[in-house]
This record gives C-alpha cells, structure tokens and sequence, in this order.
C-alpha cells in the first residue's frame, strides 16, 4: 500500500556501536500469506494467523466482554481443542449470558499466570544478587508449542521481560542483554540465534514470538545485539550475521523503489526532496488482538474511520512507545493516533546504524561495492535527518509531519538516539544536552517527554531503555557529567523502590521516585530491560545505592510487594 499524501567514518563510538558516521485486514485473508520480503532469495514462510482470524467472529465476543480486564490475557490463551470444533459448538450453541460465555471458555481455553506468578526470587537479597537470581526465572524454552497456540517457537532458551509479557520481544532483549555476565554467553548467543531465525522464517523480527505481532516488527536493534557478541571485533560479528542483517533492512525498506516525492509505502517515505527515511507502521489495519477492546473503544469514540485508527494504534506498537503524545494530532487522545504520518528520529538513527553495521560486515569479507552502497545510504540518511529532523528553534531532533512537512516541537528523550548512533554534529549534541537538561532531567532520572497525559510513554515515566540510550549518546560526545547525573539519578529511583517494594519494575515515575503508572496495562514486574541496563549502568558508574539495596521486609517476614495471587 503506498501514501501518496501531501506533504565518512568517525572513532568506535563508546555506546553507538558501529565504525560508520553514521493493510492486510482482518479477514480469512491473511491466512497462508507471507508476511516480510524473501530472504537470500527464498520466500519467508507464510505466516500464521492470529486467534482474532482464527477464531472470528467468537475472538471478537470474548474481546468486547467484560471477561479479561487485559485482553492479552485473552490472546494468550491457548485453545484446548482445533478452533473448527470450538467453533462448531460456539455456533450450535452460542452462551446466553456473560456467565455460560465465561463456563465456555473455561472450558475451552488454557489461561497461563503471568511470568511472576510462575515462579518467585529469594526476598531480602541486594539487587545486583536478585537480578542475577531473576535470568533463570524469566528464561523460557519453546523449540515445540502446543498446535493451537499463539505462542511462535524458537529453537533457543530465550529470556521474556515478566509480568504479562510471557513471551520474547524484540527491541526489550537487547537492553536485557546488558546484563548478562559471563555465565549468560550461551544464552545470549542463542537469543541472537533465535531472532536471526525469526528474520529467516518470517522476514523480519516481529514485535514477539505470537501470531499475532507478527504484522508489525520493533525498533530494530537486532544489529546491536549481534555487536554483543562480540564487542571487541563487531564487524566480525555483523559480517557473520549479514545475511539476516541485510534480510532485516530489506523489510524496513520495502517498497521504496516505488515511490514518488511525497509518497509512502509500508515503513518508508520519500521525502519530497527525493531522500529516503522510515516510519512506523503495521501491515494490518484492524484491532490489536493483545488489546481489542481498547482499540474498539478508541476508534469508536474518535468519528474517524476506523482502520485508519487501528492501524496507526499498531503502527504506536511496533514502535515501542505505546502510547506517547508524540503519536497523538491533539497532543492527548488515543483516537488522535497518527503515527504513520510521523518520520521520527529514533528509527531513523537505528536506520543509519543498521546501514553502517551492514557497511561494516561486508568490510569484512571485503565486499567493497557493497561497503559503497550502505555507507553512501548511511550518509545519505544522516544529511536527510538534519535536513528533515533538526529542529533549529527546540535545538534538539525532532519527529517530522510528512504529510504536513513540517516538525512537531516534540521534545522527548527520542532526541537522544542521534547521539546514540553518531549521527548528530558536535554542535547539535551540544544543544541537545542543554534542552535534555533543562527539559527531561527529573530528581529520578530522564522522563520520557515534558508532557503529562496519562499515556505510560509520557511524563511523568521513565523508562530503563531510554536512559541507557541517553547516557551512552551524552557519553559519546563528551556530556560526561550530565550522563552520570541521569545514570546516578536512575539507579537510585531503581534501588528506592526495590527497597521500598523488593521489585523491579517496567516503568518509573522519574518525578517522585515510586512506580511508574498510565496506558492500558497495569505495572508490570519482573522486569527484563530494567534488570538489564540496570547491571548496564552500575558497571559504569560503580559504588552507586543500587548495588547494596535490600527490598523492605513486613512484619509477616514477606516482601511488601508481593504479586497478588493469580485468580
């Protein structure tokens, strides 16, 4: 589907990682399509369909009942029996009331506890000791699933972030991995496997392992985690995994051969100079299974046409920040999504770091014509993000109204991922720094952006991966002491409430240093990204409170945070 709307090298960077300066609706339809580009010239297997196709239309019954609170519950939930027969009888037989509906599904359905109600750590150990405790705990094998579940095996043990999230996701294990020691190496090289495989089998990394992501991907940070690898030689790392990289940009990419100015196709807008950049997007505009009613509700309530809200909802998810006033035309509706029309600077720095690892790899193997092409995409990139992105009158990068050429005056911690990748200028690293400072920096660390609206990816929230990213890309251009002020600031708000609760948790609020709050979900525990950067951060900055905390003991010699028993 295309839019046609109005409209050198520099040192090894310390965090940045590479050398270079860097609608399918939901319809029977989808069923035995592909979704992805091909790979090494192989089509991608085609994918399976999630449960809302599946089972339709009685996923849509259960979705809009008051059974799940969370709806992912629902999409997780594995079918006892072929959904033909489960089906069959739903049609024979449709449950009068909301009680013979919950006995149906009762009877029907497996309903797995979140990661956290699976298994518990010892309380009272000191942080560094209770995430080393955790990695087990979150670590899940599925080389096989049940026929009729969601659920996408792998071939390798992987480790899921905890809570409700009890499956792999892609942009959160690479933050994980910061943490993993030497003990962890096998694990870690098997999860790099198990995405490298998931680009194989599908075309690219979907969001996670279910039916259901696979529409949409992640922020791509797959290069990053195969620089883990082997951070000494990442160009030996990236060269052993370029078929996969190369398969990856591919997918991010497809479709711009076509475009005209001012036109989009899938991830890709042609700028109307002509210059390439990527967005976010979904290849389905229907409601998210993980959250169906939430997305009902929300294009209901909005008068606009509904696929277009549901699509630009699952263009928010792939890209992490669900949801953020950043996505929003007024600011603070969730039926105001527009993040297709958005070109950020986020994406479009991991774009440029994709095009260097991929530079760098084939350096290597001394591919030269193709060290030429990905290092003049990477330069061409990163002139078209100062062109498009810079926002001279906020001083930092901004996200870019393609369809209304023009910048948004977000500010919000995505600024920092040019920095990160090496893509901005001294100067404007400079004038980042600043506005980052006077704007972001919270007693508990770097909130997400200066706006409140009650969306999880807002003020007052911050969040482990967006701290490291900031911290590395204030490191790389020489804001030493404002990267440890917020790696300080961080760690702190982490220990204080791992002291105050015994967890570690998905999200912070960086304004009182307490839980994190917002969006559709409720806190969640465990915490994969956290843990990670976490370990990330104190080996940097050593001697912080975090590597001493201890979680609160209550009378009854139990934790003061213990998880609520699973119903």
């Amino acid at each position: 589907m295309t839019d046609s709307r109005s409209l050198g090298k520099a040192s090894r960077p310390v965090f940045g990682g590479c050398a270079l300066v860097r609608r399918i609706t939901a319809t029977a339809a989808l069923i035995g399509l592909s979704i992805g580009s091909s790979v090494a010239g192989q089509q991608a297997t085609p994918a399976p369909p999630p449960p809302s196709v599946v089972l339709a239309p009685f996923f849509e019954e259960v979705a809009l009942s008051d059974l799940f609170p969370d709806g992912k519950l629902w999409a997780d939930a594995e079918p006892r029996r072929a959904s033909a027969e489960i089906l069959r009888d739903y049609s024979g037989n449709r449950p009068a009331n909301d009680a013979a509906l919950r006995a149906f599904v009762a009877a029907n359905f497996k309903l797995a506890p979140p990661v956290t109600q699976q298994a518990q750590p010892t309380f009272g150990l000191p942080l560094r000791a209770h995430i080393r405790e955790l990695w087990p705990l979150l670590t899940r094998s599925t080389p096989t699933t049940p026929s009729w579940s969601s659920l996408l095996p792998l071939p390798n043990p992987y480790v899921v972030p905890g809570g409700r999230f009890t499956e792999i996701y892609y942009w959160d294990s690479y933050f994980t991995m910061l943490g993993f020691g030497p003990e962890q190496a096998k694990l870690q090289r098997g999860m790099v496997d198990n995405f490298a495989h998931l680009i194989t089998t599908y075309g690219h990394v979907p969001n996670g392992n279910r039916s259901y992501y696979l529409s949409r991907s992640q922020p791509p940070f797959f290069f990053k985690m195969v620089e883990l690898t082997n951070p000494e030689h990442p160009a030996k790392a990236f060269a052993a995994y370029l078929r996969a990289l190369k398969a990856e940009y591919r997918y991010w990419m497809n479709g711009a051969d076509r475009l005209k100015p001012g036109q989009a196709a899938a991830r890709v807008v042609r700028m109307a100079n002509g210059a390439l950049l990527n967005r976010y997007w979904d290849d389905r505009d229907a409601p998210r299974d993980e959250a169906y009613r939430v997305d009902v509700t929300a294009a209901t309530a909005s008068g606009r046409t509904a696929s277009l809200v549901y699509r630009n909802l699952r263009a928010g998810a792939e890209s992490g920040w669900d949801y953020s006033s950043r996505w929003f035309a007024d600011g603070k509706s969730l039926g105001s999504v527009r993040t297709s029309d958005i070109v950020p600077p986020d994406l479009n720095s991991l774009m440029f770091g994709l095009e260097g690892a991929i530079a760098d790899g084939c350096a290597e193997l001394h591919d030269q014509a193709c060290v030429t092409i990905f290092r003049g995409k990477a330069r061409a990139r990163a002139s078209a993000m100062r062109r498009h992105l810079w926002n001279g009158t906020t001083g930092l990068y901004d996200d870019y109204l393609w369809t209304g050429q023009r910048l948004l005056g977000n500010v919000s911690a995505a600024s920092l991922y040019p920095l990160f990748f090496r893509v901005a200028s001294q100067a404007e690293a400079d004038s980042t720094a600043r506005v980052v400072e006077r704007e972001l920096l919270k007693p508990g660390g770097l909130v997400t952006t200066n706006i409140t609206t009650g969306q999880q990816w807002d003020a007052p929230n911050g969040w482990a991966p967006l701290q490291w990213i900031a911290v590395g890309g204030l490191r790389n251009y020489g804001e030493t002491q404002l990267a440890e002020t917020i790696a300080r600031r961080w760690l702190t708000t982490v220990a204080k409430v791992y002291a105050d609760t015994g967890k570690l948790l998905e999200k912070y609020d960086v304004v009182t240093l307490r839980p994190g709050g917002g969006g559709e979900y409720p806190l969640q525990d465990g915490f994969g990204w956290t843990n990670g950067t976490t370990i990330g951060l104190m080996k940097l900055y050593p001697g912080v409170p975090g590597s001493i905390s201890k979680p609160a003991i209550t009378a009854s010699g139990d934790s003061a945070a213990r998880s609520t028993p699973w119903p």
